[in-house]
């Protein structure tokens, strides 16, 4: 545990950033897991979880949890998993 005031503050608000990033970034893969399950069953509600899924992707993306690009990427392949 560090001593200096200012040190033991970075330390607090890395644990709480890592925490948030951690919980982003689960419901991030959990709606991703949804989404691909709802279309493996061929499942009515498929295109509101990929709505929910592209959402959680674009948020995560935004606060740098995963890279623009990434993010893309995996929407990308999302929507053709649902056209198919």
């Amino acid at each position: 545990m560090p001593n200096i005031k200012s040190a033991i503050k970075r330390t607090k608000t890395a644990q709480t950033r890592t925490a948030r990033n951690a919980h982003v970034k689960s419901s991030m893969r959990t709606a991703v897991k949804k989404f691909e399950t709802a279309v493996a069953n061929n499942d009515e509600n498929a295109k509101v979880l990929l709505v929910e899924a592209v959402s959680k992707l674009d948020k995560a993306a935004a606060k740098g949890l995963i890279h623009k690009n990434a993010a893309n990427r995996q929407k990308s392949r999302l929507m053709k998993k649902l056209a198919n």
